[in-house]
């Protein structure tokens, strides 16, 4: 099975991370993959800091993902890659008050331009039935675009990980069964000096049908430690629009707001002989201070081997 078969992905562009699936089983040294990725997100609303949904300010995100993967040795891989983001504002009305109808919506054309350049490293220390592996990776701005509004390429803000992948095969249970759990937290750069760091946990099953067919299923949470409450619909103590409260806080609110969910979903991945196929839908299927929605993903990847240092 090819690295690329194991690694099926989720994007999510909401917040904007961009976040590769599982990595615990290390690949052979020389080993790598270009992987290119297409994501489309339907924001269908917002929910509140209660969790209530306010089916307004709907949006489209697009993205094309360039990716490549490179294992140097038996232990030590690195992932490089940026997105080129399509946005637009798709709601017929303006955003509710006190939240600005930006030219950027106002024009319910798209926005597009590359987002953030995403960096990690992986050292594995184990790698038979159970596997370990920890990370750490970062996320840098390409270029100081705007991050104000519904169409808009993402947050503009550099942020680093630190994190764990853990993997288990489930053979006495089904053959070419494994689970792999992933959690990271994120350092990022602040603005208004308001703490917005977060963190991430993940699970994941991967079953080999065939020799070249994966199927997958994935859950994710995420927690922000920080940022701007929404506030709730009356008569809720913390009434709309929240700790948003202020003009300052008001300009910021798009890349300060807790961001708590819970999203979920599956896929499948195909290998051929030269290159390797997957398709993932990850619904939102809960949270507040975020977006609903869900995203569907699809891409090509093309393994390679290079090298290598052995162990």
């Amino acid at each position: 099975m090819s690295l690329a078969v194991v690694r099926a992905k989720l994007l999510c562009l909401g917040v904007v991370c961009l976040t590769a699936a599982g990595q615990a089983w290390a690949p052979p040294a020389g080993s790598g993959a270009v992987t290119i990725s297409y994501q489309r997100i339907g924001n269908s609303g917002h929910r509140l800091t209660d969790g209530t949904l306010i089916e307004g300010g709907q949006s489209l995100n697009m993205a094309v993902f360039v990716e490549g993967d490179y294992a140097l040795t038996q232990r030590l891989s690195f992932t490089v890659g940026l997105p080129f983001v399509f946005s637009k504002y798709t709601d017929s009305n303006p955003p509710p008050p006190p939240f600005p109808y930006l030219p950027i919506d106002q024009c319910h054309c798209w926005q597009k331009g590359w987002q953030d350049f995403g960096f990690s490293a992986r050292y594995n220390l184990l790698n038979g039935n159970f596997a370990l592996t920890p990370l750490i990776s970062a996320g840098v701005p390409s270029h100081s675009y705007g991050y104000r509004g519904e169409a808009t390429l993402g947050r503009n803000l550099k942020e680093v990980r630190l994190g764990l992948d853990a993997g288990q095969r489930l053979d006495r249970l089904a053959e070419n069964l494994t689970v792999q759990e992933r959690y990271t937290y994120a350092f990022v750069e602040r603005s208004l000096d308001l703490p917005n760091n977060r963190s991430n946990f993940s699970v994941e099953g991967n079953y080999v049908v065939k020799r070249r067919l994966v199927l997958r299923g994935y859950s994710g949470w995420q927690r922000t430690h920080g940022g701007l409450r929404s506030g709730s619909l009356p008569p809720s103590g913390l009434v709309f629009p929240g700790e948003i409260d202020t003009p300052e806080r008001l300009a910021e609110h798009d890349r300060l707001l807790r961001d708590n969910h819970w999203r979920a979903g599956g896929g499948l991945s195909y290998s051929f002989d030269r290159v390797d196929l997957f398709a993932n839908y990850t619904a939102y299927v809960r949270g507040t201070d975020t977006h609903a929605g869900g995203a569907l993903t699809v891409g090509v990847s093309v393994p390679f081997r290079a090298g290598g240092l052995g162990r």
